[in-house]
């Protein structure tokens, strides 16, 4: 594909689903901030801070059009990634207006760990949902009563999908809830789902969105209801005085500042712009071919009868074991082949490791970039391997 024509013949790189390659629409939106208008936004009257800062809100209008919410109801805030997002909100929660916090048991360690040190430091109560198989969740089994609840939308060691997240949402604002939605692994492939859904917060990570490295929340205004400052620095305030501030979150054209402290990366947000332009102009025939990529090494893999599969229906990314093949040797072996993918517990430890009781895993996880001539070397390489 052109746009990742810098990749060199024969190069498979497999750890989208820890950061995506960038098209080269993205690097040049990117490098044409540093190279054209570095500026810092929101505090220059000079033309370049101008563009930066039309560019920007731009951005902020493309991640709810993107998520199909309405900006009457929605505030886009950037950070530094999901984990930062998820721990940003959760740190300003006035805890005393709910009763207890809620994960489920095949998160990623950000939400995991996040929940956990937010119990910790409150005293609220934590409890861990079962996942179904298909990644829903079974509604019916659990108490939302003035819960906050934290879960992804998408696993990022089999992708499996929080299918009935709709349903979820209704439950957990009707019992005086608040969702929360780790959303890392579903932007750029599984977005499908996010659309439209009035959660209170999506956290995401733009880098595994095929853009520059950094972390967005998508915020319900009502959210605000249930938060305290906790971070404040520039940028944040309309006015100082010497016991006092106006925070600049207070009107409703400036709310994102409520998660922005401090200078911003203006160059990666622009650079999340282009990188939604690019995923929503993108030709059917691309997604076809990672469609057609995933079926055929998930058809390799499920076949042999060594491999152990943990996905139990195609997905971009999938995680497995070998029997009698320690999977970091194998990510080593790949590697002398010049096949990039992820070794371990890919930070869902407590799932995986404890619950599941598995060794090592190793990761594909595919991307647009991806060829037919990667699956091809896979298929080669894994057979005589393995």
């Amino acid at each position: 594909m052109e746009d990742f024509d810098y990749l060199s013949e024969g190069e498979v790189y497999l750890d989208a689903a820890c950061q995506s390659l960038r098209p080269k629409p993205v690097i040049e939106a990117l490098e044409k901030y540093y190279t054209r208008h570095n500026s810092c936004g929101e505090r220059v009257k000079y033309e370049w801070g101008k563009i930066t800062d039309s560019l920007v809100e731009e951005t902020r209008e493309k991640v709810l059009k993107f998520l199909k919410l309405s900006p009457r109801k929605f505030t886009t805030s950037f950070t530094l990634n999901t984990t930062y997002g998820i721990n940003l909100i959760l740190s300003q929660i006035d805890d005393t207006k709910f009763k207890k916090v809620m994960t489920s048991e095949i998160e990623h360690n950000s939400p995991f760990l996040a929940t956990l040190a937010f119990s910790e430091r409150t005293g609220l109560p934590r409890e861990l949902i079962k996942r179904n198989n298909d990644g829903s969740i079974p509604i019916s089994e659990y108490d939302f009563d003035k819960t906050i609840v934290v879960v992804n939308s998408a696993s990022n060691f089999d992708g499996r999908k929080l299918l009935n997240i709709k349903d979820l949402c209704k439950a957990v604002h009707k019992a005086g809830g608040i969702l929360i939605i780790d959303a890392a692994q579903a932007m750029a492939h599984s977005s499908d789902i996010l659309k439209g859904v009035e959660v209170d917060a999506i956290c995401f990570s733009a880098h595994k969105m095929y853009s520059a490295s950094l972390g967005g929340i998508v915020w319900r205004d009502e959210l605000d209801k249930v938060l305290k400052p906790l971070w404040l620095g520039g940028g944040m305030v309309d006015d100082v005085e010497r016991e006092s501030y106006i925070l600049s979150a207070e009107n409703k054209e400036h709310r994102y500042t409520r998660f922005e402290s401090g200078l911003q990366a203006w160059g990666e947000i622009i650079a999340l712009g282009q990188a939604i332009d690019w995923l929503e102009h993108l030709p059917k025939k691309d997604w076809k071919n990672l469609e057609n990529n995933t079926k055929e090494i998930f058809d390799l893999l499920s076949n042999s009868s060594k491999v152990h599969l943990i996905n139990k229906e195609p997905n971009p990314t999938m995680s497995f074991y070998v029997d009698g093949l320690d999977s970091h040797l194998l990510g080593e072996a790949l590697s002398r082949e010049n096949i990039m993918a992820r070794t371990g517990y890919f930070c869902a430890h407590y799932y995986l490791d404890h619950v599941l009781n598995l060794p090592p895993l190793i990761r594909f996880s595919f991307g647009i970039h991806n060829r037919p001539e990667d699956v091809e070397k896979i298929e080669k390489v894994m057979a005589k391997i393995v």
